[in-house]
């Protein structure tokens, strides 16, 4: 597909950092100087998903005001609407915002109430997925679900698990998810991209909706076949996994693996500026690589559109709009 009908093609992002995706004039304006791209961008010869994770500390300083917040929310949806985005599920962790004076449900209103100022100017409708980190308390992760499952239904779709794998395996939180399970806090987890596929197991027999990543599936078609037959969401996000080196290159990657194996197959970014990257390049960057076709790629955005946590009239809307595009 040519690259002015990549751009133009209707999209549904559902892995996505907030503070991974602030453009740089952001930042550079919430920092009051001017910001280099090397500070925010990942190099090319990124060794690991450690150092790509280091690149989040300037913005997350972005994130710390009622004002600061709601101004990131509608910068966020400003800079994905520039590729037709319909529809967009944005990640964030409120524990790194909240702090005395401003309170986890503060956080997650001003962001609600940017992401809004956005859609009216932009058209692009949102939700919001509230992150657990790995490195955090199970104490604080399951007060910040309580906050959030306020707002559920009301601009927040589900909670996740994010950070370092390799360090903090699946296998410490379940309990942590049983109580979101019980909050009817619905979930996806990073599983997979990093570390072993057992994340994986453990992250849809908790009851995971989608998984982000889950590239160490790869090879093991008894996981494979448990996520095919649990119906859960694959959130593949190229160029940011053959960044952190989830796979060792290029001809490693699992995309046509998992297509092939029926798996519902996304396309996403992870991380725009840090990956210096969008959906348009992603679609791109899968073609020429992997030989994905067209069909595959409305495949890809019709897959994104059902395992969304967008309402029915969304969803519906949205998908007469991917394949109307011809």
């Amino acid at each position: 597909m040519e690259k002015e009908k990549l751009k133009s093609m209707p999209k549904v992002e559902l892995h996505c950092h907030l503070d991974g995706s602030l453009s740089r004039s952001f930042i550079s304006q919430e920092l009051g100087r001017e910001v280099d791209p090397t500070e925010l961008q990942v190099a090319y010869g990124c060794r690991s998903l450690k150092e790509y994770l280091e690149k989040f500390d300037l913005p997350v300083q972005c994130l710390q005001s009622e004002k600061s917040m709601r101004k990131a929310g509608y910068d966020f949806i400003r800079s994905v609407a520039a590729e037709n985005m319909k529809y967009v599920e944005v990640r964030f962790a409120p524990l790194f915002s909240a702090h005395e004076g401003f309170s986890t449900e503060q956080v997650i209103e001003a962001l609600l109430n940017g992401l809004e100022d956005g859609r009216k100017d932009f058209g692009t409708e949102s939700n919001i997925i509230v992150c657990a980190m790995r490195h955090q308390s199970e104490e604080d992760n399951l007060a910040m679900f309580r906050a959030a499952r306020n707002f559920l239904g009301e601009g927040v779709c589900c909670g996740d698990l994010a950070g370092d794998e390799a360090a903090w395996p699946m296998k410490n939180f379940v309990y942590l998810f049983g109580e979101a399970k019980q909050l009817g806090l619905p979930f996806v987890i990073h599983a997979g991209e990093c570390g072993s596929a057992e994340n994986i197991r453990e992250a849809v027999e908790c009851g995971a909706r989608r998984i982000g990543h889950g590239i160490a599936m790869k090879g093991h078609p008894d996981i494979i076949k448990l996520v095919k037959d649990t119906r859960t969401g694959v959130e593949m996000c190229p160029i940011s996994n053959l960044q952190t080196k989830a796979v060792e290159g290029p001809e490693d990657y699992p995309m046509r693996e998992f297509l092939d194996n029926g798996l519902l197959v996304t396309v996403n970014t992870d991380n725009r500026t840090v990956s210096n990257t969008s959906i348009s390049r992603e679609l791109g960057f899968i073609q020429e690589t992997y030989g994905i076709r067209d069909d595959e790629l409305k495949l890809m955005m019709e897959n994104a559109v059902r395992v969304s946590f967008a309402g029915d009239s969304v969803k519906d809307r949205i998908l007469k709009e991917i394949r109307a595009f011809g």
